[in-house]
């Protein structure tokens, strides 16, 4: 068996310009301009990269970008001021404070201070537990991606059996929670499950979300089962030369890809559908925020 490749790049693409076309709805009937405001503290790289990026394509459609770079050293009052700014700001539909927060600040006090109908990265703890509980919520970018690419391959999730490798707050619980929504029939396994490999291999649906690289290998996965790896792990690559690296999964991919009936690379699966879903989380808050129908196909 030779899996399908899951294009998360192509698919990325698609979501953005249905994003793309309701926020030009809401601007033609309207006269709504949706607004993403990004926050960053620090000079971190990879993070000044990701929101370059993030600024970037919320003005490819057609959104309203704001950035607010802020000096590693400022203070937590200081970066509370302005979330509270900007939870008042009304030409700002979506807030979203680039983690990791340099060491002085308490991330948890950070994003709880964001307006929950603005929490774009469904982090605050009233979205958590809404989504818990099966209500109306702003839902995790990469679990939501993630939802989104199943849906598409599948169809109907209903009644399928998933297992969800790994339990952080920021992909593991909320993807869970979603596929429960879905009518799957869901474990979470961890590093205290025991026999993983047998829990694994009875799945329909494997997602990797555990940050090791290529932990999960062909072994681990049932006959035709369709495998979304979250991972996103460097690991040195001496065959490109010294001192060189390679991105790769938690999955094994070319292992994986010989049993599975589906699976998302690495680079170019789920990566590209966190951004996507940024920004279609911003039109969804901003269609809210106004009491005006939500973009088909962009939620839970």
């Amino acid at each position: 068996m030779v899996a399908t490749i899951i294009d998360g790049k192509a698919f990325a693409a698609t979501v953005r310009g249905k994003v793309a076309g309701h926020v030009a709805r809401l601007k033609a009937d309207h006269g709504i301009i949706p607004g993403l405001a990004v926050v960053l503290v620090g000079e971190d790289p990879a993070s000044q990269v990701y929101v370059r990026s993030k600024g970037k394509m919320t003005v490819e459609v057609g959104m309203n970008s704001y950035e607010h770079k802020l000096e590693a050293d400022t203070s937590e009052a200081d970066l509370l001021a302005l979330i509270d700014q900007l939870n008042t700001d009304p030409e700002v539909h979506g807030i979203l404070v680039q983690l990791p927060l340099p060491g002085h600040l308490n991330e948890a006090l950070v994003i709880n201070a964001i307006d929950p109908a603005k929490d774009v990265d469904g982090f605050h703890i009233s979205n958590v537990g809404l989504l818990a509980t099966g209500q109306k919520a702003m839902v995790p970018c990469t679990p939501l991606g993630c939802l989104m690419m199943l849906r598409d391959h599948l169809g109907s999730l209903s009644g399928l059996n998933a297992v969800v490798i790994g339990r952080s707050n920021i992909v593991g619980k909320p993807m869970a929670q979603l596929l429960l929504g879905d009518s799957c029939t869901v474990t979470i396994a961890h590093s205290r499950t025991k026999d993983i490999l047998a829990v694994s291999r009875r799945a329909d649906i494997v997602v990797a979300a555990v940050g090791r690289p290529q932990m999960v290998t062909g072994d681990w996965i049932k006959p035709g089962a369709t495998v979304i790896d979250v991972g996103i792990n460097r690991i040195d690559a001496p065959e490109k030369g010294e001192g060189k690296t390679r991105l790769v999964g938690d999955c094994d991919f070319d292992s994986c890809a010989e049993v599975a009936g589906a699976i998302t690379p690495v680079p170019g699966g789920v990566g590209p559908m966190t951004i996507a879903c940024l920004l279609a989380n911003t039109v969804t808050a901003c269609s809210r925020a106004h009491g005006l129908a939500e973009p088909e196909g962009l939620t839970a």
